[in-house]
């Protein structure tokens, strides 16, 4: 699929370098990566984010503690709602995004932030989608992130 239509591939890249410069928090972006990844069973993306979520400075414990961050204190109010829109974004099957689940994003993040979860869980699921479907195999990623301080990120 990214071999035979490298301009619509291109295009995808593009947009999610856009998604990354909307103004989310670094580490956020890459917890909503893993966690969208997560719900799609897309190891490629898996292996990538946490690879990528790793070399930025996030902590093993929340990494591995993500995909029951409900149950954990380790994830702060402002991660639980961008978490809980993103994995309301992905799972549409269950129907629309809940009004709870948006208030609650609306209440901690501002509306550029809201939008940016949106648009960095847009992206991810459709890299998730083309990842498994074209049965990409996880394990050679190399991450080329620098390690950031999460005061300044």
């Amino acid at each position: 699929m990214t071999a035979t239509h490298p301009e619509m591939y291109e295009t995808l890249r593009e947009l999610h370098r856009r998604s990354e410069a909307a103004g989310l928090d670094p580490f956020l972006i890459e917890l909503l990566k893993i966690r969208c990844s997560q719900i799609n069973h897309c190891a490629f993306c898996i292996d990538m984010h946490t690879k990528d979520a790793r070399a930025l400075g996030e902590t093993e414990q929340r990494i591995y503690a993500l995909s029951a961050w409900r149950e954990t204190p380790f994830f702060t109010e402002r991660e639980r709602a961008a978490l809980a829109l993103a994995e309301s974004v992905t799972v549409l099957t269950d129907g629309f995004v809940p009004d709870e689940v948006y208030d609650a994003a609306a209440a901690v993040l501002e509306p550029v932030e809201v939008s940016a979860v949106v648009w960095a869980t847009v992206v991810i699921n459709a890299f998730n989608r083309l990842a498994v479907t074209g049965r990409t195999v996880p394990g050679s990623y190399v991450s080329q992130r620098k390690p950031l301080d999460r005061a300044t990120a």
